[in-house]
């Protein structure tokens, strides 16, 4: 019995004719659907395709849903863009500033609620 799975992520060019069935025919264990990409609609339908092709060739293969977590982005800087150097002090805000070499804005509000010190 193999100990180890083989995962395919579900995507545009799985919708293809017959790309499904080669995957399936070549032990894929687990269906990875990544919801930071494509909308519930097309992962629908990926995974609808999914249940029928597995239940006509009568295989257990599993569906992992890889939601999306909170994204942090940096906000813009003044000049476009800062060299940072190693042991520089930066500062990472939730206020609306202008970055510099020293500050910049971030979008994940909860970020100081979220991660303490020393925290892993």
């Amino acid at each position: 019995m193999r100990k180890t799975k083989i995962v395919c992520t579900m995507g545009p060019s799985t919708d293809k004719p017959g790309i499904l069935r080669q995957l399936l025919e070549n032990g894929m264990d687990v269906a990875r659907f990544n919801f930071s990409h494509g909308d519930y609609a097309e992962h629908k339908g990926r995974l609808d395709a999914l249940r029928a092709l597995t239940s006509e060739m009568d295989l257990p293969v599993a569906a992992m849903l890889d939601t999306k977590g909170p994204e942090i982005r940096l906000g813009t800087f003044a000049n476009g863009a800062e060299t940072l150097t190693s042991g520089q002090k930066f500062t990472l805000t939730t206020r609306d500033v202008e970055g510099t070499n020293e500050i910049c804005a971030i979008t994940y509000k909860d970020l100081p609620r979220d991660v303490q010190p020393g925290g892993r």
